[in-house]
């Protein structure tokens, strides 16, 4: 049994790149930059090691997330891992990449070119209460029988 499945979470380290295929359909390309602690042999010191992730996503959502999905956005993608590879110019090259399952908008860059408004209308949010609600206590310790 083998198991594909692979969750990153990171910023985008490129705008989406968006195609279609000869039946029309979206293609989706786009990296994200995942930042690994790295400790430094000489120094002892924790360094920032970037992964560079390269990402395809197909459908219908490239339509409708592709213009939330710019430079510097913070994501959650979970999806599988797949293997290509191919001959150019006489030099075999190859490529992992993950095939998008499923994206998470963390939130939109900080120098806002996209408009947080319109990113909560079509985006489902969720309020966090600020204040804890206490459970009405209908039910005392001493009425559990246990």
């Amino acid at each position: 049994m083998s198991i594909n499945n692979v969750t990153i979470s990171g910023n985008l380290s490129r705008d989406i790149d968006v195609t279609h295929s000869s039946s029309g359909s979206s293609i989706g390309r786009f990296g994200v930059a995942v930042v690994d602690g790295v400790k430094n042999k000489d120094t002892g010191e924790w360094e920032d090691y970037i992964n560079w992730v390269d990402c395809v996503m197909f459908g219908k959502r490239v339509d409708r997330l592709g213009q939330y999905l710019t430079k510097g956005s913070k994501v959650t993608v979970s999806g599988k891992l797949h293997y290509s590879s191919w001959e150019k110019d006489g030099q075999k090259r190859n490529k992992i990449e993950v095939v998008v399952n499923n994206i998470d908008l963390i939130f939109p860059r900080k120098d806002g070119a996209v408009n947080k408004q319109t990113v909560q209308e079509e985006l489902p949010t969720y309020q966090v209460p600020t204040q804890q609600q206490q459970p009405k206590q209908d039910v005392y310790d001493e009425d559990i029988p246990f």
